[in-house]
């Protein structure tokens, strides 16, 4: 196994692979922007470097800053958790041409799946269920065929990334060419290229994903799947783990997801991501890398995917075969944020002046936040995740409400109780939910004294 791991993010997931590093014995190096110092994965780590200004693409997109920080410590490997460079064939390259281990699939891989036409392309081939809609990506002229085949409503995404970005819906044929130019234009803005595909829009479903583990070994088990339908503007706010999906359809999606990474010979942890509706269910992408929302499936299979990740980065096999993998109970993961909810989620970084973390059996607090720490005001919003187990889904949303009620977190604002209020809804309580849950129900969800 490897000796020593650099870690190339920040915030909750750093600090995250850092105490798991700890737990093997493995020796840890952060590396941290101008704006980090204070930051504790920055004090957890062995050794640290600073790679640059506080700007993400100065410091935490830095490659080569990185890769020297790397090489200069002796880091035989590099985690790069989610986000930043975590997707990037490109890094993930320049890893392997200087010897360091990347904890994540091949450059190839991510090159492939990243591509979201290419994963499409790729995903038919393997016989997993796809959303109607263009093979490749399309000129405005052969977008407007494909629509004229499909019909109305369609999604125009951009194929090289996510997280909403490059994404518009068009319901109206009038709408399609501004739609259509102003996703390549966000979309060169986001990931530098301006490729975009169309897909039918399939209406308020479900987002659900199976976590996946492949070995070098061409061994690949899966570890049930995730709810993450609960979203407010694509992205994710609650996660759950199982699904309320039905059986039949749950077992068909795990061989989709197995199907998917046995076609394109992945390696390590990775997340094969559907939309379901009406017991029906459709590719939608591949994450090559470990996800935020990967907490819930620890918790229902006590497995730990980032220790997993590093034995099989390492040249391991997998420490276990599908029928070793129990399922037990229900998981629950909530995001807190330091932002407004009832001004438009505005983001509100500031000084955490007190912190109290709810304590039990069955809940977690992945945050790098502690009292006294200033939280920078330039990166993502979100502080820490909240996840809890029990033994039914409603012992699970029960001890949720609990966790947040004994949360503090004083000095800063924090979507706290907006997410207590999605744990009160009958309708989420029910498992009455789809992606248009939050939208649905906004109103009643900002009806909370602060």
């Amino acid at each position: 196994m490897v000796q020593k791991i650099l870690v190339a993010n920040r915030g909750e997931i750093a600090v995250r692979i850092i105490r798991t590093c700890k737990q093997l014995g493995i020796e840890t190096v952060a590396v941290y922007s101008k704006g980090d110092a204070d930051a504790l994965h920055v004090q957890l780590a062995d050794e640290s470097v600073c790679i640059g200004e506080v700007s993400s693409k100065s410091s935490y997109l830095n490659m080569e800053n990185i890769l020297s920080a790397a090489i200069n410590t002796g880091a035989e490997a590099i985690h790069p958790g989610y986000g930043f460079l975590s997707e990037n064939s490109k890094f993930a390259k320049l890893c392997e041409d200087c010897g360091v281990t990347f904890i994540a699939p091949t450059a190839s891989v991510i090159e492939k799946m990243g591509d979201k036409a290419e994963a499409k392309k790729l995903m038919k081939e393997a016989g997993v269920p796809l959303v109607p809609g263009s093979d490749d990506e399309v000129t405005l002229s052969e977008g407007k065929e494909i629509v004229r085949k499909i019909g109305l409503p369609v999604l125009i995404k951009a194929s090289a990334g996510g997280g909403g970005r490059g994404m518009r819906i068009v319901r109206n044929q009038d709408d399609f060419e501004k739609a259509f130019y102003a996703a390549k234009q966000e979309a060169k803005a986001a990931f530098g290229d301006d490729g975009v595909y169309i897909e039918k829009l399939i209406e308020n479903p479900q987002h659900v994903e199976v976590q996946i583990l492949a070995d070098k070994y061409g061994n690949i088990i899966h570890l049930g799947e995730r709810d993450c339908s609960i979203q407010r503007r694509n992205q994710k706010v609650v996660e759950e783990a199982p699904s309320m999906l039905p059986v039949k359809t749950r077992r068909a999606m795990y061989e989709a997801a197995i199907k998917a990474a046995e076609h394109v010979g992945y390696e390590n942890a990775g997340t094969v991501e559907f939309i379901a509706k009406d017991d029906e269910f459709f590719f939608i992408e591949m994450n090559t890398r470990i996800q935020v929302e990967h907490p819930v499936s620890e918790m229902i299979t006590d497995i730990d995917i980032v220790k997993e990740q590093i034995r099989i980065a390492s040249g391991e096999k997998l420490s276990l075969a599908q029928n070793d993998v129990r399922f037990r109970g229900h998981a629950i993961e909530v995001r807190l944020n330091a932002e407004d909810p009832k001004h438009d989620f505005r983001p509100s970084p500031g000084k955490v002046e007190v912190l109290h973390i709810p304590q039990g059996l069955g809940v977690r607090f992945d945050s790098f936040l502690y009292t006294d720490y200033e939280i920078p005001p330039y990166y993502d919003s979100m502080v820490g995740k909240l996840i809890v187990h029990g033994n039914t889904r409603k012992a699970a949303i029960q001890k949720m409400r609990a966790a947040l009620e004994e949360l503090i977190v004083e000095g800063v604002g924090t979507n706290q109780m907006f997410l207590h209020m999605i744990m009160l809804q009958e309708t989420f309580e029910k498992g009455n939910i789809d992606t248009s849950f939050i939208q649905t129900n906004l109103k009643r969800l900002l009806h909370y004294e602060t």
